[in-house]
């Protein structure tokens, strides 16, 4: 009996990116010379997403200081020197897209001083300005666990601060760079606790790489 082929289900269907919102969205990121994780993890939904005005924005470039194995992010050492507009042109862009929920992250930038943590407080001090009913999520790096950086951070008043294990212990050495560290992660997350009682913390691993 030949096999009977079924059709995919709906949300297992991949479409090609064109709609008018997709195509509306890259013109203003391009315009403003601004990235997105939707792009340089290569996602397959980035059509729904886009379609649909959202997008999660990567600030201070497209090139990450740190190799980990999961990331499709283009590793290697930075130019050095932060796009000075870039938090002018996030929250304008921001504004443009009538969210109420945004996430923004960001490469490793361990090449800065301070990793980049001022950079990233004043774009979430201008979204707030020009967006002030938009909450604000920061998924950020582990800036070498520098409590000076992290306070910056806090201090920025972000709604949520977000950063990830990413992967069990064991895995850790297998998975991530040689400079993230499971326990430095974990001292991360308990210091922004500490500087901020009040601001909400998260934090997520993969599953599917051999933990179990």
């Amino acid at each position: 009996m030949p096999l009977r082929l079924e059709a995919k289900p709906e949300w297992l269907t991949v479409l090609p990116p064109g709609s008018a919102n997709y195509n509306e969205l890259k013109g203003l990121l391009r315009n403003l010379n601004l990235h997105t994780v939707c792009e340089e993890a290569h996602c397959p939904n980035i059509h729904e997403c886009w379609g649909g005005g959202t997008a999660t924005l990567m600030l201070m470039g497209d090139v990450c200081s740190r190799a980990c194995r999961f990331c499709m992010v283009t590793p290697g050492r930075p130019s050095g020197a932060l796009d000075e507009h870039e938090p002018e042109h996030v929250a304008f862009a921001l504004s443009q897209m009538n969210l109420s929920y945004v996430v923004l992250t960001s490469v490793d930038r361990d090449d800065l001083p301070d990793g980049g943590a001022a950079h990233f407080a004043r774009t979430i001090r201008l979204i707030k300005e020009q967006c002030p009913e938009m909450r604000v999520e920061v998924l950020i790096p582990d800036f070498q666990n520098d409590l000076d950086s992290l306070r910056v951070i806090v201090e920025a008043r972000p709604d949520v601060v977000a950063h990830n294990l990413e992967t069990t212990l064991s895995l850790t050495p297998r998975v991530r760079d040689p400079r993230a560290n499971y326990w430095q992660s974990l001292s991360v997350l308990k210091s922004i606790k500490k500087l901020g009682r009040r601001t909400y913390t998260k934090s997520s691993i993969m599953v599917g790489l051999g933990e179990t």
